[in-house]
């Protein structure tokens, strides 16, 4: 899993370690203490320093992924975003974006492919977010149009590898609180609660179910995109 050391990452990486004989590798770059104290904790568990915004670290992590011998891949990391009107945004934020938000992301799922592929076998798991079901926030172009990307590609992913008995699958999750949101005007965050039929917003411990569920479901379940969010889109 990329991106497990902390918020909605450290809470998926804490619930699959709790499942017997699993094996969680996760990728971290900020939370070096935080990784340090889940693999103390949790033993089952090895977290792998990786900065996006180096090629030479994904490049690593990506030379990795055939010893990994994995079976399932999450794709969750993200670098940040940026919260200002598309009008007022440089094109080279885009740029920049896509380059350490998007491209790592393509890197690794290529490499896993290739594995899966080999042992006739996989499951992609990514998380994208609510928003691209309806219209998007204001401020949110870009964190939206990286996300959409990667459902674009995600169906493809799907359809390519399906006689290889691999699957590819979203999630997208309404806003959360975590370190990714915690800048956020709190009368923001009021608006964006009072639109939701629940009344409250979603909880990383709420998504964490929904991927555990499709790790462990059948190969039947691929190019699906699972909307969490209380029913305030239905598609």
């Amino acid at each position: 899993m990329t991106g497990g050391a902390s918020g909605l990452g450290g809470v998926m990486t804490r619930k699959l370690a709790t499942i017997p004989g699993n094996k969680v590798y996760f990728t971290f770059h900020q939370s070096a203490n935080k990784a340090a104290a889940m693999e103390k904790e949790l033993g089952q568990v090895k977290g792998i320093h990786c900065d996006f915004n180096k090629p030479e670290d994904v490049e690593k992590l990506c030379s990795m992924i055939f010893d990994f011998d994995l079976d399932v891949l999450i794709n969750n990391a993200i670098t940040g975003m940026t919260k200002t009107h598309f009008h007022k945004t440089t094109t080279d934020t885009f740029l920049n974006s896509f380059t350490v938000n998007v491209f790592p992301a393509l890197q690794i799922t290529q490499k896993a492919i290739l594995s899966f592929r080999k042992k006739k076998f996989g499951k992609i798991i990514t998380i994208l977010s609510s928003y691209l079901a309806n219209l998007p926030p204001t401020g949110l172009s870009e964190y939206v149009a990286n996300k959409s990307y990667l459902q674009s590609m995600s169906k493809s992913w799907a359809g390519e590898s399906a006689k290889y008995n691999i699957t590819s699958n979203c999630v997208s999750p309404s806003m959360m609180r975590t370190q990714l949101t915690q800048d956020l005007d709190e009368r923001v965050v009021e608006e964006i609660i009072k639109a939701q039929p629940l009344r409250r917003l979603v909880t990383p411990e709420e998504v964490t179910d929904i991927v555990l569920y499709l790790v462990g479901a059948t190969q039947q379940i691929n190019g699906v995109n699972l909307l969490i969010n209380g029913g305030n889109d239905v598609i």
